[in-house]
């Protein structure tokens, strides 16, 4: 799977559970939403780490990992910026052998 095919399907299943569950997604939703979730990925790492009260539960900080990612990636199509291109740019380019 590419990372443009994992965005289109998280847009879908963004789409569906929206509907589902009445979700207004207008405006800085997807930003804030990317925050919300970054939240709980920093709770989780908390518990894992031992500096958190509450069970230590690495498939929960897996989950909160994949939620980040999915924000991510939701607020980068809404924002029109394409990811594979901005990673190239910022990233991988010191991969690139030296001219």
């Amino acid at each position: 799977m590419t990372l443009s095919d994992l965005s289109a399907s998280v847009a879908r299943i963004s789409d569906i559970y929206a509907r589902e569950h009445g979700i207004d997604r207008s405006g800085d939703w997807a930003i804030l939403k990317l925050q919300e979730e970054l939240g709980e990925l920093t709770a989780e790492h908390l518990r894992v780490s031992g500096r958190a009260r509450g069970e230590a539960d690495p498939k929960a900080l897996a989950d909160e990992a994949a939620d980040v990612l999915g924000m991510l990636l939701i607020y980068c199509d809404r924002a029109g910026i394409d990811i594979e291109q901005a990673m190239q740019d910022k990233w991988l380019h010191w991969l690139e052998p030296k001219a």
